[in-house]
């Protein structure tokens, strides 16, 4: 029977109105798989026959007295738009405004499912109170009991001496109890008082006072745990607090106490604003224990941004500083590999226009440990210009840049350079066939200072080089039967020819240039070094020949490349016997690729000198993967020469679930040549709807930098270590499982996803 909108305005003003989110849906849909979380169905009877905007009552019997109280009983459900009410038993006071409920009670709202003994409300108490209550959270594992619930009109829940987990079952595997939690869905918090955490019925820490999210948008608080032990720095626990900003802004604060070192501070900052973002990240160690011979405070700070001005201005910055090349060998860091050799130094503005383009550049390496001297460029300035010429579709090339070298060491010389290049290039092709054909002039001009007396470099050099290149293929194909389907073969044969004149460049200095991959791919380049202080010259044709295999869908199963360079009248003489740059004339480089199924792919490339009958470098892998993230991957790598000195490497890398609540983890990285390992790794998750651990064990070997500050510290060739981390599982809303991804990138090699392009 209806009541008034007077008495609907009151109910309304009472009870709470939550909404739950579409991302909370979308947890709900995705955890339902393996964790669902129980969803109790609407109890009221929502159809055209009920006003939605006024306050609905149905039940067996009901009496009213003097249109001042009206009982009613035998299944009574009350109900309107935004709640719903089921007990035995309804009272409703209309002089006191007074809301009473008895037996079963079941009260819902698009925010909470409560279940109690004994309901009442008033509009002089502003809440709802449901007494010897248990509740569910609407689309959220979160779930409990509590002596006394209030649901207040701000959309709050407040539970007196009451329980939360995200566990089922008798005995959840972890259980918080509290003297009050306070609850808002539509606010995502929740804030516990007194609360003790229990852990399969044990209790294991209390906590006065603490905060946290109910769903899967961001708020602010402490993150999970992590602890672990090293031989250098002993045992490591780092407690991570996230700071909710500003919609646009957040920051992670996170102290790592290191028994051996001391107390660290870790902090990023990130931030978004339009097509803008970037992050700092500040690492601080104010004195490391571990160190006799030097108190200096240990630190590491990175600055990186990414943005797009307009439709025109694109700004890159990567800058790094550190306060000692063996920071990250001692102390390690997220933002670098502990074996990296430089940090980046580089500030780019950029702008684009249709047929032209323009770039300045500020680039300097901070070099670690023994290596050579790098050089910065202050600055570093691009100008490219492309037009379309009125013939053979061809296009006029023109590029210009001016960079200034400078060191910080006195003993090698600086330069400004100034380079131009102008051509025309002429790209004809077609589904069948192709064939480019570039005519470009070279023209650099040096300006060299700080020359030593017995150098052999000049102060002022210009040098002026032609350049011819034509490169050419054709595609054929065929149907392929195989295997009852008809598969696709093709061969594609390319040939080029680039020239390139010899010009003596023994006085100038190599201040960018080193020597490029002669991989496959190069065999088509046209030219032999990156940077241009050193130009090859080049009489030489190149030929290779690839051949895939496509199944019905067009996804390639198979290819074999292979190739080399023949080079003309002695051309591959080395330019400069400093730079070693001897092109091998006998290198076949081939490479190749077979995926077996969607599962299997193996990759391999190799650079044989078939005069030696050597193999210069090869590299192969086997990857399985079973399902997402569920991967073996076996690596073999060798040189013959990286500085001097051989170099032969497998690994075996695996990630896969033992069952349905363990995974793991592991890595082993052999060095052949020296017989010893370089790495071992294994790591082990358990997981179940509502919580993860994780532990693993680690040894790898460790880079070693002298520094005249550090000599006398002792380092260890190797570093072993454990690591343990504790996961709750659907605090934030979520219980969808977790991935190991983690746990398989930290590598010193690091990870290769062959079923991937973002690597």
């Amino acid at each position: 029977m209806p009541f008034s909108r007077t008495l609907l305005l009151f109910f309304i003003g009472t009870l709470i109105t939550n909404t739950v989110s579409a991302q909370a849906e979308n947890v709900l849909n995705n955890s339902a798989i393996s964790c669902p979380i129980p969803v109790h169905p609407p109890i009221g009877t929502l159809d055209n026959n009920f006003d939605l905007n006024a306050l609905n009552i149905l039940s067996k019997s009901s009496m009213i007295k003097k249109n001042q109280v009206a009982k009613f009983s035998g299944g009574v459900t009350l109900f309107n738009q935004a709640h719903t009410i089921k007990a035995d038993d309804i009272e409703i006071n209309r002089e006191n405004a007074l809301i009473n409920a008895q037996g079963n009670i079941h009260f819902q709202n698009q925010g909470v499912d409560i279940f109690a003994s004994q309901l009442s409300a008033s509009k002089a108490m502003q809440a709802t109170l449901l007494s010897n209550s248990s509740y569910q959270l609407a689309g959220n594992p979160g779930h409990g009991s509590a002596a006394e619930i209030s649901v207040n009109t701000d959309g709050t829940l407040s539970l007196i001496d009451s329980s939360f987990t995200t566990c089922y079952g008798e005995t959840p595997d972890w259980q918080m109890k509290a003297s009050e939690i306070n609850i808002s869905v539509s606010e995502n918090y929740g804030e516990a008082y007194n609360a003790r955490f229990k852990v399969f019925d044990i209790p294991v820490l209390y906590i006065p006072y603490f905060t946290f999210p109910v769903n899967n948008e961001r708020k602010s608080g402490f993150l999970y745990p992590k602890i672990s032990t090293t031989k250098r720095s002993g045992l490591e626990i780092e407690i991570p607090y996230y700071w909710n900003i500003a919609p646009n802004v957040d920051a992670t604060i996170t102290p790592r106490y290191m028994s051996k070192r001391g107390t660290q501070l870790l902090t990023e900052l990130r931030y978004l604003s339009g097509l803008q973002n970037g992050s700092f990240n500040i690492e601080y160690l104010n004195k490391d224990d571990e160190l006799k011979a030097n108190n200096d405070p240990r630190y590491l700070a990175r600055f990186q941004h990414t943005g797009t001005f307009s439709d025109n201005y694109r700004a890159y910055v990567d800058y790094t500083t550190i306060s000692d090349d063996n920071y990250l060998v001692d102390i390690k860091s997220n933002q670098y590999n502990s074996n990296d050799a430089y940090l980046y130094q580089v500030g780019e503005l950029a702008f684009f226009e249709k047929n032209w383009q323009a770039k300045i550049q500020l680039q300097d390496f901070e070099i670690l440990g023994e290596h050579k001297t790098s050089y910065r460029t202050v600055p570093h300035i691009e100008l490219n210009s492309f037009q379309p010429l009125p013939f053979l579709n061809g296009q006029f090339d023109l590029y210009s840049e001016m960079t200034r070298f400078t060191t910080s060491n006195r003993d090698l010389p600086e330069a400004e350079r100034y380079h131009f290049e102008a051509g025309a290039i002429f790209p004809i092709s077609s589904p069948a066939w192709f064939l480019n054909s570039e005519f470009k002039l070279l023209q650099t001009n040096y300006r060299q200072s700080r020359l030593s007396s017995t150098s052999k470099l000049q102060e002022s050099v210009n040098r002026t080089i032609p350049k011819v290149r034509f490169h050419g293929g054709v595609n054929f194909d065929r149907d392929m039967p195989l295997f009852e389907q008809n598969y696709t073969q093709t061969l594609e044969p390319q040939i080029q020819y680039l020239y390139v004149p010899d010009k003596d460049q023994s006085m100038i200095g190599v201040y960018d240039t080193a020597t490029l991959q002669d991989d496959f791919s190069g065999l088509f380049r046209d030219k032999r070094f990156s940077g241009i202080d050193r130009i090859a010259k080049a009489n030489q044709y190149s030929w290779g020949v690839t051949s895939r295999i496509l199944d019905p869908s067009s996804i390639e199963l198979f290819r074999m490349s292979v190739g080399r360079i023949v080079y003309l009248n002695n051309s591959n003489i080395a330019v400069d016997a400093e730079q070693g740059i001897a092109a091998d004339e006998s290198a076949l480089a081939s490479e190749v690729f077979i995926q077996l199924s969607r599962n299997w792919q193996f990759s391999g490339d190799i650079q044989y000198n078939t005069k030696d009958n050597i193999t210069n470098k090869s590299q192969t892998s086997l990857d399985y993967l079973f399902t997402n993230n569920h991967s073996i991957q076996l690596n073999h790598r060798y040189s013959r020469s990286v500085s001097g000195t051989k170099l032969e490497q497998a690994s075996l890398l695996a990630n896969f679930t033992i069952n349905k609540d363990w995974q793991f983890v592991g890595r082993i990285a052999q060095d052949l040549q020296n017989k010893r390992s370089l790495e071992t790794y294994a790591g082990f998750q358990y997981e179940s709807c509502c919580w993860a651990i994780r532990f693993a064990y680690h040894r790898h070997i460790n880079s070693n930098i002298d520094e005249e500050d550090f000599i006398n510290e002792n380092r260890d060739e190797f570093d072993s270590g454990f690591m343990v981390q504790f996961i709750i599982k659907g605090l934030g809303g979520s219980q969808q499982p977790i991935n190991t991804d983690e746990m398989f990138n930290e590598s010193i090699f690091g990870y290769k996803r062959p079923y991937f392009l973002n690597n």
